[in-house]
């Protein structure tokens, strides 16, 4: 008489039960000594192996625990990677504009500078140009004046004053500049 441990005590009970009253006494029954002793120890012989079964699916109930455990870890770990990885790549971002920012602040100040040394390169080399022709301008008027002295002292006397050139203005750069 197999069968599993809960189906041997549902017997057992249903036996006992069922079983006649002794006489004179309702507490008491009698019931088939030898078939009630088989059924404890079929009990008993079907206990290790419902206990084991029980420890089995404990054992499976833990290990499918740890598993899910080591996954949501694993998902975890796996979200904080890769959250630190944007934050990261964020940081470069900002870095590199930073870094943009600053070397396009540079460009423009080397350039401000370039173009002021420029201008002030270019405004140096025209104020000497103008020096120069005025120099040279005034040596021409100083040859011119040597000229007309030694024509007429060779002569004999006042040089004959030819019309003089229509005098040519000038050009003055800082006058042209006001213009502006």
């Amino acid at each position: 008489m197999a069968g599993s441990v809960e189906e041997l005590l549902d017997l057992l009970y249903t036996e006992i039960e069922e079983a006649k009253n002794a006489p004179l006494n309702n507490d008491r029954c009698v019931i088939e000594r030898d078939r009630v002793l088989d059924m404890i120890d079929d009990v008993k012989a079907e206990l290790p192996v419902e206990i084991k079964r029980a420890k089995d699916l404990v054992a499976n109930r833990n290990d499918y625990i740890a598993s899910a455990k080591r996954e949501a870890d694993s998902l975890r770990q796996q979200a904080e990677d890769y959250a630190k990885r944007l934050v990261n790549e964020d940081a470069i971002v900002r870095e590199a504009e930073k870094k943009a920012d600053e070397l396009l602040s540079d460009a423009e100040e080397q350039c401000r500078m370039l173009k002021a040394a420029a201008s002030e390169y270019c405004e140096d080399t025209l104020r000497r140009m103008e020096e120069a022709v005025a120099d040279a301008y005034d040596e021409v008027k100083h040859s011119r004046a040597k000229f007309r002295s030694a024509l007429s002292a060779a002569s004999g006397g006042p040089a004959p004053r030819s019309q003089p050139a229509p005098r040519r203005a000038m050009y003055d750069a800082e006058a042209d500049e006001d213009e502006d």
